[in-house]
């Protein structure tokens, strides 16, 4: 059987994680094999990048940020995803090329379709079976950090305004390729949510059975 890649997106704070471990313990129940990915950062040299770009002290230039993220993006399909997949596993990873798009091109203010065929190009043209797009106002995203840390990475950090650019990306990408997108307002409660996305998971499990 084929392999299934599924992806979490969302703003800081939108619960990705959350989502992200509550459905790979519903498959694991249902006895699939799921690699956990993410991004930046699924891979040992994604570690050594993740760090350069989330916690580097100073100015980094918004093409050099977005290379960065390529450059993780690359090595995690080549050695994790893309091998995980033709095993037939399913994969579920938190953040991919849409992250690049909403944060880079449309937070850093870069052309969008340049940052999306730079992360085509690192990714091989590999594309999700599923995008769900956790969707939650920036103000909220930063209460619940707030709440949970005290320390803020690079993007994290960044001003209000920034963050209302993300989501705006995010909405119009949905809005764009709805047959790949789920759509979810992340302020319902987290058990709402797995629900919801179990149900989607479960119809596209069923289509790639017959």
């Amino acid at each position: 059987m084929a392999g299934l890649f599924i992806t979490l997106e969302g703003g800081d704070g939108s619960g990705k994680t959350t989502q992200s471990r509550r459905l790979t313990a519903w498959l694991e129940e249902q006895g699939r094999t799921v690699e956990h990915a993410r991004e930046p950062g699924g891979t040992e040299l994604g570690l050594e990048l993740r760090e350069i770009i989330l916690h580097r002290r100073g100015y980094m230039a918004p093409r050099a940020e977005a290379l960065l993220y390529a450059a993780d993006r690359a090595h995690n399909i080549a050695t994790a995803v893309r091998p995980a997949l033709e095993r037939g596993e399913i994969v579920i990873q938190d953040r991919y090329l849409d992250s690049s798009v909403a944060y880079q091109g449309a937070g850093r203010v870069l052309d969008a379709d340049e940052v999306r065929r730079l992360s085509l190009w690192a990714a091989e043209g590999l594309l999700p079976d599923l995008t769900i797009l956790l969707d939650l106002d920036p103000a909220a995203g930063r209460e619940r950090l707030d709440a949970s840390r005290t320390r803020y990475d690079r993007l994290e950090a960044e001003e209000q305004d920034f963050h209302e650019r993300v989501r705006a990306a995010y909405l119009a990408l949905a809005e764009a390729e709805p047959g790949r997108f789920l759509v979810l307002d992340a302020s319902e409660a987290p058990e709402v949510l797995a629900e919801r996305i179990r149900v989607r998971v479960a119809e596209l499990l069923e289509a790639g059975s017959r």
